[in-house]
């Protein structure tokens, strides 16, 4: 069977960190008119699906493997349904659709991809954090440690340490002290700035800030074993010390395209 690809009847949709209200106006309505919702529900809250799709055909595809899921979305395009893969965060972030979207072009079958916010940026608003700064970091890396999925050599956290820019690191607060000891490795000292948040915009939302030199203690001590986004670098000084410098865009003398700045 041929389905028309650029008339997707698949729907890839970020739901968003947790806080049912985080998911896009775009997510929202794709849910409500979804059919079939695949749902992650390892991370994703049924409330939401409850919440946006409550007459939907619902499978949680936390035990399924990719030729399950894929057969169910292929299934309700046969049978001429609209179907939802909702994602936690933004399915472009450790997302594995990749895969999913390989499976569904071989059987010719349409799809579009809704972005979500994603859990990083959810951290960083609980912790009322920018994460570029000027004179500071204008560099924001998203990574994650080695485990059972394999990291390139290249980018070991050891070698993205060299750098020294605003580390965002998912999937790894398992392995908190081996995170430290790679980033040690680095530009960064025990004195650096760090910061864990679980479960970023959930009701049992967790945040410990410190330094590297602590922030592994902190985190045990917590009891913060999983879902949770580690935060690294001096941009999260600012708020204790205040600003190294402002942002030209609202400064009276710089000129743009929409001001002309007045010198004085």
């Amino acid at each position: 069977m041929s389905f028309v690809a650029d008339n997707p009847i698949v729907h890839f949709v970020g739901a968003g960190p947790g806080d049912a209200e985080l998911i896009t106006v775009k997510g929202a309505r794709l849910l409500r008119e979804a059919q079939v919702v695949v749902y992650a529900g390892s991370l994703v809250d049924r409330e939401l699906v409850r919440t946006y799709a409550p007459d939907a055909e619902v499978h949680d595809s936390a035990a399924l493997t990719l030729e399950e899921t894929t057969a169910l979305l292929a299934r309700a395009v046969a049978d001429g349904r609209r179907a939802v893969r909702l994602h936690t965060g933004d399915p472009s972030v450790y997302g594995a659709i990749q895969e999913q979207m390989a499976e569904l072009d071989r059987l010719g079958i349409g799809y579009g991809v809704v972005p979500g916010v994603t859990s990083a940026f959810a951290a960083a608003a609980s912790l009322k954090q920018e994460l570029t700064l000027p004179e500071v970091s204008q560099t924001v890396i998203i990574t994650r440690l080695a485990g059972r999925t394999p990291v390139p050599e290249r980018e070991r956290l050891a070698e993205i340490a060299r750098i020294g820019a605003t580390l965002v690191i998912y999937l790894s607060v398992g392995m908190i002290e081996q995170v430290v000891a790679e980033l040690l490795q680095g530009a960064y000292t025990p004195a650096t700035p760090a910061a864990v948040v679980s479960r970023a915009s959930w009701p049992d939302e967790q945040a410990v800030e410190g330094t590297l030199a602590d922030v592994a203690d902190k985190v045990r001590s917590a009891g913060i074993g999983k879902q949770a986004i580690i935060l690294v670098g001096d941009v999260l000084k600012a708020r204790r010390e205040g600003l190294k410098a402002r942002s030209l865009l609202y400064d009276g003398g710089f000129s743009h395209e929409f001001r002309t700045g007045i010198i004085t």
